[in-house]
């Protein structure tokens, strides 16, 4: 089983003592990156949760820049110490809370060690803590709270703040300041050189009129610097002159300066003085000063590092990043830094020229479409033969993931443009398809219109070499379809031949010019024309799809699906008749059925026989993707499972798809073979792999890998692939990070007869059928295989005797 898609930005990384690792927070494990190629090195694997912080232990001396252990903290309650080189656990302190943020102090804090004794090593962590929110004013389950490591435990019951939610700790280049923002306030407490369980921590406040975002502390001096939501920057100078005064007691009062004297500090907040920046047009998302304190570094949504200059304010730029900017750290090499982005990078800086020496590139997280294009865009497919996904990009490009080694392998940019998140959406790429061998790709991409005027569709093709294996823009046609939207494109599976539905009406057939021959002789243009036009009494095209030998073409013309000649253009037959518009077509096997599915109030998944131009089976199911098997008769599809919720105002029930189930299909049966539940089912997608063409580091399982493998992507582009007839498919459970799980049901009959052995039966587990069960079981009861029944005879006797009471009678 092969997991992967996690994301590299959910908190921030950290590097080594040497610079020469990057340790990387990838859902519950630790992924260990080297930063001269980008590839990764090993995983620390032991947390049951998200991973929220790694903090690595500093080399105290050149001569132990080898030293290689680190602190991590997670959701799972847990805080573990481990030696990354190994790599190996060393420690495990339970804490029962949630941790959403840590820092340590002492580790950075310059600290007199007694050898008889050395102090105890304390963190600071932010947690929540759910059961007692009902309990405290205002529903404060938010808590920074105190943990002994040394000692392996919480300090009592001291809480340093409770919040409204859990807020990241942000913490100073020394050890000796730690922060958080709340709404409009920030939070400042002074950590003490000598800490232990017993001592008070001094705290302050800094206010401003804005919810403020994030925060930085300057490596020196007493500066700190906030983004708010407006995305203006303010600048304390001088804060906690007098909070964090030398002695016992503070000096808070009198002695603070006149406001005429504290220009931009509000009211009795304890600064010299309060300067404000603005430059970012939305909400500031990283902060950071640079090693020496010259330097300020900025950046939010715009994609734009900003580097202010702290005594001028003069800036300089990094543009064109291509996403929103998350986090920025320093590394101890001054010359090498790392940046966080939104769309699942991590870019590895030279300093202080910013340059990008090194990206380690994730599978891209979905993209925003307007809503009119969600049913219709397709922003992820999947070379089957050489295990890619094609993922649709923010930034009007398509990256190819590869499944089985978790890394990008390229991108190609659709259209030239800068992506600029905080403008409206103009142009989206609609829909992606790639050719059977993956050596052809086709995208449609979309200009909306401004006020009624001016929107474009766009049909490109593109074919990928022999060497580079990069895609290159092959034929570019404008309005395809005229002023019709494209809703399919299909490749045909052996020849240089596509097909592109519209919604206006008609199908179009595209055909590689040398694949047309005049007098025996090749074409000289290489590019794509259209061959032929079809159409079915002006209804919208809605899906499209070509046989395993290309000799049909299947085209839903709406609620019907229309069967093609491709090679004469001329209409074979109509099948069907469904509710709801047809929005995908897929053949299976050698082409002897075809599945569609289509959605709406009346969702619905059938089988087609082309034999005998009936359906053979069908389900009232929400399908989201439907893969099919090119060598034998199995499919699978992914469907979603309805939730109701009531809503109070209107008192009308609601379906809200979150969740959903795989089911795995054989032609000649309409009982699935076998079915998986899954979590974040919205958006996903699914596809037979073939692992002829790839050499996998480690087998799917002990016995040899199957020729194909099933490859489940959820919502959020994490995916998993398995074997889903192997042994491992059938008894475990796959609820990890793409949050699969095989379920299997207990049926009447086995309740009667036991189980049967190709059957998994596990108890406390959602049935294996696509329906809710009924309460009454004598309506399950002749469920299963028609060759694993008994004769009807025997079997209606013993379900009779099932339903009488049996008593003890004696002889006479």
């Amino acid at each position: 089983m092969i997991r992967g898609g996690r994301s590299f930005v959910s908190s921030p990384p950290a590097f080594s003592n040497d610079a020469k690792k990057l340790l990387v927070c990838t859902d519950n494990t630790i992924s260990v990156f080297s930063t001269s190629t980008g590839l990764q090195l090993t995983e620390l694997e032991g947390h049951r949760a998200l991973v929220t912080s790694i903090i690595v232990v500093p080399a105290s001396s050149s001569a132990s820049k080898m030293l290689c252990y680190c602190w991590t903290a997670s959701l799972d309650g847990t805080i573990r110490y481990w030696d990354f080189s190994a790599p190996e656990l060393m420690k495990t302190i339970e804490i029962r809370f949630p941790i959403f943020s840590m820092v340590i102090p002492g580790l950075l804090a310059k600290q007199v060690v007694d050898n008889l004794k050395p102090p105890d090593l304390f963190a600071y962590v932010s947690t929540e803590d759910i059961k007692e929110q009902e309990n405290r004013p205002n529903n404060l389950s938010g808590q920074i709270r105190k943990c002994n490591l040394t000692k392996c435990r919480l300090v009592g019951r001291l809480t340093l703040a409770e919040t409204k939610k859990p807020e990241f700790i942000t913490i100073s280049s020394s050890g000796k300041y730690i922060g958080i923002r709340e709404k409009q306030k920030l939070r400042i407490w002074e950590v003490p050189a000598k800490d232990s369980e017993q001592v008070v921590i001094k705290k302050m406040r800094l206010r401003r009129t804005k919810k403020l975002t994030t925060l930085a502390f300057h490596p020196t001096e007493r500066i700190i610097a906030a983004g708010d939501v407006t995305g203006r920057i303010s600048i304390w100078r001088g804060f906690g002159n007098n909070t964090f005064a030398v002695g016992e007691k503070s000096v808070i009062g009198g002695s603070i300066k006149n406001e005429d004297e504290r220009p931009g500090v509000r009211g009795d907040d304890d600064a010299d003085s309060c300067t404000t920046w603005h430059w970012h047009s939305d909400e500031v998302k990283l902060l950071f000063f640079s090693s020496d304190g010259a330097y300020l570094y900025s950046g939010g949504k715009e994609g734009v590092l900003v580097v202010w200059q702290l005594d001028t304010g003069k800036k300089n730029f990094l543009p064109r990043i291509g996403s929103p900017l998350l986090y920025f750290i320093n590394s101890p090499d001054p010359s090498l830094s790392s940046m966080s982005c939104a769309d699942n990078q991590i870019h590895l800086l030279k300093m202080p020229s910013m340059e990008i020496l090194k990206s380690i590139s994730g599978i891209k997280l979905p993209c925003s479409v307007p809503e009119i294009f969600i049913g219709s865009s397709s922003g992820l497919v999947f070379d089957q033969t050489a295990g890619l996904a094609a993922i649709r990009t923010e930034n009007y490009r398509i990256q190819f993931y590869s499944l089985f080694d978790d890394r990008e392998i390229s991108e190609v940019q659709v259209c030239e443009r800068n992506h600029q998140p905080g403008d409206d959406v103009t142009v989206i790429v609609t829909l992606v398809a790639l050719s059977l061998d993956g050596s052809m790709m086709s995208t449609v991409e979309t200009k909306l219109p401004e006020e009624g005027i001016g929107g474009l569709v766009t049909l490109k093709f593109w074919a990928r070499g022999s060497k580079s294996k990069d895609f290159s823009l092959s034929t570019i046609i404008y309005e395809p379809h005229r002023d019709a939207g494209v809703s399919a494109i299909a490749f045909h599976p052996t020849r240089d031949i596509a097909v592109s539905s519209s919604y206006g009406g008609n199908f179009k057939i595209w055909v590689h010019n040398h694949e047309i021959r005049q007098k025996n002789q090749m074409l000289q243009n290489t590019g794509w024309t259209c061959h032929a036009v079809g159409s079915y009494k002006n209804k919208p095209m809605t899906a499209a799809a070509f046989s395993a030998d290309g000799s049909v073409l299947a085209v839903a013309a709406e609620t019907v699906i229309t069967l093609w000649d491709p090679e004469k253009n001329v209409l074979v037959a109509v099948i069907g008749e469904n509710l709801e518009p047809i929005e995908t077509l897929a053949f299976v096997g050698k082409s002897e059925y075809l599945v569609s599915a289509s959605r709406g109030s009346n969702p619905q998944v059938s089988l087609w026989s082309m034999s005998k131009l009936s359906v053979s089976w069908s389900y009232k199911l929400h399908v989201e993707a439907v893969a099919c098997t090119v060598d034998s008769t199995s499919f699978a599809v992914l469907a979603l499972l309805p939730k109701s919720s009531n809503d109070m105002e209107s008192n009308e029930t609601t379906l809200q798809y979150t969740n959903g189930v795989i089911l795995l299909f054989n032609v000649g049966d309409p009982i699935p073979v076998a079915t998986w539940s899954v979590r974040k089912a919205k958006g996903g997608g699914l596809a037979f792999l073939h692992t002829n063409a790839v050499s996998l580091e480690e087998n799917i399982s002990d016995e040899k890998p199957a020729p194909v493998l099933l490859a489940y992507t959820n919502g959020d582009h994490e995916y998993v692939i398995f074997d889903p007839y192997g042994k491992q498919a059938l008894e475990h459970n796959v609820t990890h990070r793409a949050d699969l799980e095989e379920t299997a049901g207990q049926f009447g009959f086995v309740s009667i007869y036991g189980d049967l052995p190709e059957f998994n039966r596990k108890r406390n587990q959602s049935p294996s059928v696509p329906w809710v069960p009924s309460e009454k079981s004598w309506e399950t009861i002749f469920t299963g295989s028609s060759y694993n029944l008994p004769p009807l005879t025997k079997l209606c006797t013993a379900f009779l005797e099932s339903l009488l009471e049996k008593r003890s009678a004696e002889l006479q």
